[in-house]
């Protein structure tokens, strides 16, 4: 009997949410360990038509919005996709 490909892979991200949990949880104390997120702003761009050149030319850039608190944390250590709370525990787990 074929190996059923939706049990497969149900198995294998119970295997990779069981491993990010452990990394959570253990860090290695010989890694460097600093949590980093990134947020995305946007920006507006305008521009005009030079016509010796026959291109576009960027005269003005305005934000249009503002930086979020990011919402998917990594750290330094290799550790992704932790959220705040998952982050904190990593760090805090340093010092148990």
């Amino acid at each position: 009997m074929p190996d059923d490909p939706e049990r497969t892979l149900e198995a294998w991200q119970d295997s990779m949410q069981a491993e990010h949990a452990a990394a959570i949880a253990n860090p290695d104390p010989d890694e460097t360990h600093r949590i980093e997120g990134i947020t995305q702003v946007s920006y507006r761009y305008s521009f005009a038509y030079d016509a010796d050149d026959d291109c576009l030319r960027r005269v003005d850039r305005t934000q249009v919005d503002d930086p979020q608190e990011p919402e998917l944390f990594s750290c330094a250590c290799g550790v992704r996709g932790m959220t705040r709370t998952e982050a904190r525990e990593h760090l805090a787990a340093l010092t148990d």
